[in-house]
């Protein structure tokens, strides 16, 4: 599904009425939600409550540092053990002598932020996954209005805390509602975050950090099971869900659309074409969405192919 700057429909390709859970791509709505009931973060620490961290160093001190802000401890997440994502620092970990550990799985950041928020209004925190907690009631209520549409199913995420479905065309809506709000919101706070420290919501190595980096002003948070979305600066959003839950075609599609997006050509966008945006879009790192949505596959060791993003959509 893709969105003009006001809110109509450009393209929609497939079922995008239908609800879906967008899995991590709820994070940004989760984390106005928590700013929205009392959360005081800002910065990099922000984009943290909104991330699907990478493990790395400083993602696990930003964690801790949001637990020792709000007079917490580790021990008080309720995420699953794991470790990092990030190969580097998984493999860190395990010369060090360490093990997995709740402060290393991914959504740890947006667990300590839960937790921060219920401290500062007052909540209790040792139910805070619990979909009656007056937490996620509240997050609830933030989604569907974000959404402009009812949250029709509450299941459990892959961390533990609850998971609400949405239609892609809902979480299309919703980016784009949290770039268009209005300076000092808690929408644009959270955006602003995100937007100004992009390895702090995924990592140093990943396509969600690269693609933001490349394109100033835009807002973009991926999830599970191949679901992405993103907005830019002036309100023009896209989320994508892949029928068959594969993650390696996300970025490829994604950086395709914004390519064609930056181009100022719908009809390109339509047909996620192959050729790059119009040289000099201001500020934009046409090198490196070109580098994304056509990344090399190797055989033997030496380039033989690459992805691309060749279907059609119907509008």
């Amino acid at each position: 599904m893709l969105l003009d700057s006001d809110g109509s429909a450009l393209i929609s390709a497939g079922s995008t009425d239908v609800p879906m859970f967008p899995r991590s791509s709820n994070k940004p709505m989760q984390a106005v939600a928590m700013l929205r009931c009392g959360l005081d973060l800002d910065g990099r620490l922000l984009a943290l409550a909104a991330a699907s961290h990478s493990g790395e160093e400083t993602h696990v001190a930003g964690v801790r540092e949001i637990l020792h802000g709000a007079g917490l401890t580790e021990a008080e997440l309720q995420c699953p053990r794991d470790l990092p994502l990030d190969e580097a620092a998984r493999n860190a970990l395990l010369r060090a002598g360490g093990s997995a550990g709740r402060v290393h799985m991914n959504c740890s950041g947006k667990h300590a932020a839960m937790l921060a928020t219920c401290v500062a209004a007052g909540w209790p925190t040792s139910s805070y996954r619990d979909p009656g907690h007056p937490l996620q009631v509240q997050i609830v209520k933030t989604v569907e209005r974000l959404a402009d549409e009812p949250v029709t199913a509450i299941g459990v995420d892959g961390c533990g805390a609850p998971l609400l479905a949405i239609s892609v065309a809902g979480l299309a809506r919703a980016f784009s509602a949290i770039v268009r709000s209005e300076p000092g919101s808690s929408e644009r706070r959270l955006a602003d975050a995100m937007r100004a420290h992009p390895v702090w919501t995924s990592g140093t190595t990943r396509a969600e950090a690269a693609l933001m980096a490349a394109v100033p002003g835009l807002l973009l948070k991926s999830g599970a099971e191949g679901v992405c979305a993103f907005a830019l600066a002036d309100g023009r959003a896209a989320a994508i869900k892949m029928d068959d839950g594969g993650q390696r075609a996300v970025p490829v599609v994604m950086a395709t659309v914004l390519r064609a997006l930056l181009a100022g050509d719908a009809r390109a966008a339509r047909g996620v074409l192959g050729s790059s945006a119009t040289p000099g879009t201001p500020g934009v790192d046409l090198g490196a969405l070109d580098r994304l949505a056509g990344p090399v596959v190797t055989g033997g060791g030496e380039p033989v192919g690459e992805i691309r993003a060749i279907a059609t959509l119907a509008g």
